[in-house]
């Protein structure tokens, strides 16, 4: 449920043409994410009322074009209630889509990862290390591996990836990839940046983690007690030693 709505009607002077005459745009706010539609209709600056949002005057012409912007106001309204009815989330880009009567393509999931780590790799050195980069690379490279495996596709359309994708992910990362249980656990919540990035965007609704849980092990290491260095640095060497404590870590 979007917490903020509204639509504002204004001239925009920058684009005032040789006539005198500005493009009057719609401009579409839902919880503070914005998209502007020009109304295709132009009128002189110091004609339009900024606080009713419509143009001052009685003439023929003055009413025709505000019961246009009337009639444009209810396209809005009525493609924010279709979009409701459908069940598709209402963002001002999918209201301004369909006033605009823009069909919306599918978004697929490699675009997106692949667009992920794009943003990565240009930050490298300033936001991200490039083992993070390499992180990501190989997530990728595995989601793929992972869909040719199991649907023999190449790309999933984000709305179709649910839970049981997620858990047949891990099932391969597990067994196909032989991933011991952390490998396996941070390739998914690799994969888990780019489906919050979806949810974030609008794009997907509902989370197909939301009833997915696993945790990383806590892996146990051997100390060396003093008594034990001490014996293995008289029958080793001092050298021998630190090589092999090297290795038990």
């Amino acid at each position: 449920m979007n917490k903020t709505f509204s639509i504002l009607f204004y001239v925009r002077k920058g684009k005032t043409t040789a006539n005198g005459t500005a493009p009057i745009y719609s401009r579409i706010t839902i919880d503070g994410q914005r998209a502007e539609i020009t109304t295709k209709r132009n009128i002189a600056p110091e004609k339009w009322n900024s606080e009713a949002q419509r143009a001052n005057g009685n003439s023929e012409e003055i009413k025709a074009l505000n019961a246009y912007l009337k009639t444009f106001e209810h396209e809005i309204l009525d493609a924010q209630h279709v979009l409701m009815q459908a069940k598709i989330t209402i963002t001002a880009e999918t209201i301004k889509n369909k006033v605009l009567k823009i069909e919306e393509k599918d978004l697929t999931l490699v675009p997106i990862f692949q667009n992920h780590n794009d943003k990565i790799e240009a930050l490298l050195g300033h936001e991200f290390a490039p083992g993070t980069l390499e992180r990501y690379k190989t997530s990728l490279r595995h989601t793929i591996e992972f869909m040719k495996h199991k649907y023999n596709v190449s790309d999933i359309e984000i709305k179709n990836i649910d839970h049981a994708f997620i858990t047949e992910y891990d099932f391969y990362l597990r067994t196909v990839r032989k991933c011991n249980n952390n490998s396996a656990v941070k390739y998914i919540k690799n994969f888990g940046k780019i489906i919050r990035i979806c949810l974030a965007n609008g794009w997907i609704t509902k989370d197909p983690f939301a009833n997915y849980k696993t945790k990383v092990k806590e892996v146990e290491r051997l100390f060396l007690s003093e008594n034990y260095r001490m014996f293995q640095q008289r029958s080793l060497g001092q050298k021998d030693l630190i090589k092999f404590e090297t290795f038990l870590l």
